[in-house]
């Protein structure tokens, strides 16, 4: 599946399907920096995934500095033809001051068995 860079980061369209609805999810970063998948709120409100009562709040870190997020384990998501069941993913509201709407983490990366060529910007799962 080819990378689109954009500001020299590589992003990618991803696709999560959650009790029989999906969203495609384009401007999500793929980030070997990133031990986890985060993906944002307001996309994924549009399939009903939303905050419920018993959700723990935790608080992430990174370069683009601290978020609140919960996790849900979604039904699937897919990059490409490269489908996870029953993924975890951590979901907030993603304001660090440029579009993205998610961050594809080391996570999803490493359980895929994901090779990145930067040469010809390029990222492949094995069987």
């Amino acid at each position: 599946m080819q990378l689109v860079v954009r500001d020299n980061l590589p992003f990618i369209t991803i696709t999560i399907a959650h009790k029989g609805k999906v969203a495609e999810i384009p401007d999500v970063l793929v980030d070997t920096g990133s031990a986890s998948t985060v993906v944002s709120a307001d996309i994924l409100s549009t399939i009903e995934i939303t905050p419920a009562l018993d959700d723990v709040l935790h608080t992430i870190q990174g370069v683009g500095g601290s978020e609140v997020v919960f996790t849900r384990k979604v039904d699937t998501l897919k990059v490409g033809e490269y489908c996870i069941d029953a993924f975890s993913v951590e979901i907030g509201k993603m304001d660090y001051g440029f579009r993205i709407n998610g961050i594809l983490g080391m996570d999803y990366l490493i359980d895929a068995g994901a090779t990145i060529n930067l040469k010809s910007m390029e990222i492949d799962f094995s069987n």
